[in-house]
């Protein structure tokens, strides 16, 4: 399995409680975020969600679409969302949120692996296509965040490290 593991910081000019309120709202991001295809709510969870799946359907830039339930494992609220990916893709994404100065912080850590053959098959040659295609989905949800909250965003910052 080829893995991964991607850093992308939003820095946007809305109110913490907003910020966060569209990204825990995950039903509703096919509605502003262009690579978010579908979400499926599949199990509720708790009273702040731990231990709720959800199936997100993702298309990005390159002609294809790939899909993973996310189950929540960890919830601070305003501070932190955390899952655990399983389905084409398998490991964990982190949401993180901060304030500095007049602006909110959205730091995003998706480590995961590929589960599906044809990717693993390419992934020698065609994980720098990969990557640039995670960075602008995330620069799309950072664009559509900015539209939704009518706040101006301020950066995007994506990095790849390696394993």
């Amino acid at each position: 399995m080829a893995e991964y593991k991607f850093i992308t910081e939003w820095r946007i000019d809305a109110p913490l409680t907003e910020v966060c309120d569209a990204i825990s709202n995950c039903l509703d991001w096919p509605a502003w975020w262009k690579g978010v295809e579908k979400v499926e709510k599949l199990a509720s969870g708790d009273a702040n969600g731990i231990g709720s799946v959800h199936r997100f359907t993702w298309k990005g830039r390159i002609p294809y679409r790939f899909t993973f339930d996310i189950r929540m494992t960890r919830f601070v609220p305003l501070t932190l969302l955390e899952g655990q990916a399983n389905g084409e893709v398998i490991g964990t994404g982190r949401w993180d949120f901060s304030r500095e100065d007049n602006a909110t912080i959205v730091r995003y850590q998706w480590h995961v692996r590929t589960n599906r053959l044809w990717m693993n098959l390419i992934a020698p040659i065609a994980s720098p296509v990969f990557r640039w295609n995670h960075h602008q989905v995330m620069r799309q949800g950072a664009e559509g965040m900015a539209r939704l909250l009518n706040a101006r965003l301020e950066s995007v910052h994506s990095a790849t490290h390696s394993i």
